[in-house]
């Protein structure tokens, strides 16, 4: 009989929790486990009807979600309870959080609910030691992954002046595009083309930012995304706080060099294939855009080729991961 595997999550529209989630279900790991997906608000019931071995939360923690978790605690009677953090990060608290102190304790109290503490980035583990979040002992790292095999099989376009950058993904503060347009401000000398791809709260605000401009491009939500980054060159990702970053791991799977903010998950993600900017820094972007602009087709593409070398057993490896996660959890 296989385990069983509940995965509870409030917002089944959460972008890259959700994509995530959606890859492993139909990894090889269903051949292993009986994994499911249910709303986190019918926790009860849907522990009660399936009758999990091991029960993954993929809310962010909260105040508001603590007593859940302590239900969860006290409900779950042998089964595992893991909470995997997909939200915060160092950039993220320095950001966002006014009280510092407040925010640790919380999540403090609702790591104490779990098991096992499962982070996306060596950087988000890093932070969570440093505040001493969780005891060493209950924290695991699986760096965030999707399958790629879409990207990767996108054939190599040659880079040809002038080059098309690239950005996507949701319109709000964390994702920094205003940082971006404004930073295209900045460089009216060089000739270069951006596409930015999503939509969000944030999109007025953007275009403003980039009206006049006739370097920028909106092109909407878009639903095939490697379609999109076949007709680029360079993918840019501004964002302010990012605890992993599946957009980068897209980028790398379809060969394009980066330019990304230098923030929680995206630095590990990002070393010797792209370049590294300070984030929230129009000027420093600006140059780094200018940088890219002026070297030389075959760098650009060495760049490229390194990162998609540097992914392509990643969604094995994670899944290997996964796995030796679950049977750890299953045989204690």
């Amino acid at each position: 009989m296989k385990a069983k595997i509940i995965n509870l999550i409030s917002d089944e529209r959460m972008g890259g929790v959700k994509t995530s989630l959606s890859s492993l279900m139909a990894s090889r790991l269903k051949e292993q486990f009986e994994l499911v997906i249910a709303p986190l608000h019918r926790a009860k019931a849907s522990i009660r009807n399936f009758q999990p071995d091991i029960i993954f939360v993929h809310d962010a923690c909260s105040w508001k979600i603590l007593p859940r978790l302590l239900v969860l605690k006290f409900l779950k009677q042998k089964s595992k309870l893991v909470i995997q953090d997909h939200h915060y990060s160092a950039a993220f608290e320095r950001l966002q959080v006014p009280l510092p102190s407040r925010f640790r304790l919380m999540l403090k109290l609702c790591h104490w609910c779990a098991d096992r503490i499962l982070v996306v980035s060596q950087a988000q583990a890093a932070w969570i030691l440093k505040y001493q979040l969780v005891r060493p002992s209950k924290l695991t790292v699986i760096q965030q992954g999707l399958n790629c095999d879409r990207f990767l099989g996108l054939p190599l376009k040659p880079i040809t002046k002038p080059l098309i950058f690239a950005a996507y993904g949701r319109f709000d503060a964390q994702k920094g595009f205003d940082v971006l347009l404004q930073s295209c401000r900045l460089i009216p000398q060089i000739d270069f083309h951006l596409k930015i791809a999503g939509y969000g709260s944030d999109e007025d605000l953007l275009q403003r930012l980039a009206e006049g401009n006739p370097k920028v491009q909106f092109v909407g939500k878009i639903d095939d995304v490697p379609s999109f980054l076949a007709d680029c060159d360079v993918v840019i990702i501004p964002s302010r706080w990012e605890p992993w970053g599946n957009v980068c791991l897209e980028a790398k799977a379809a060969g394009k060099p980066i330019v990304v903010s230098a923030v929680d998950g995206l630095v590990e993600q990002a070393q010797g294939i792209g370049l590294l900017v300070p984030p929230d820094n129009p000027p420093a972007l600006a140059q780094a855009i200018v940088q890219i602009c002026e070297m030389s087709p075959a760098d650009l593409s060495a760049w490229g080729i390194k990162g998609r070398e540097s992914v392509r057993n990643a969604w094995d490896q994670h899944l290997t991961a996964w796995e030796a996660l679950l049977c750890q959890l299953l045989a204690n």
